[in-house]
């Protein structure tokens, strides 16, 4: 069972079950997709600066 949650988790399953269980605005949509891409962003720049030292 924990091996099966963990993969869920994993694939991101719970956090789309919880994006789905109310309505979201398109408005809202585009600022969440946004900042989310800004996060990964920051996040590969972290990563390659720190394998780049």
């Amino acid at each position: 069972m924990r091996v099966l949650k963990r993969k869920l988790a994993k694939e991101g399953v719970f956090k789309e079950m919880k994006k789905r269980a109310f309505y979201e605005k398109p408005s809202v949509r585009r600022k969440r997709k946004r900042s989310e891409a800004q996060r990964r962003r920051r996040k590969e720049q972290r990563r390659r600066r720190a394998s780049a030292m």
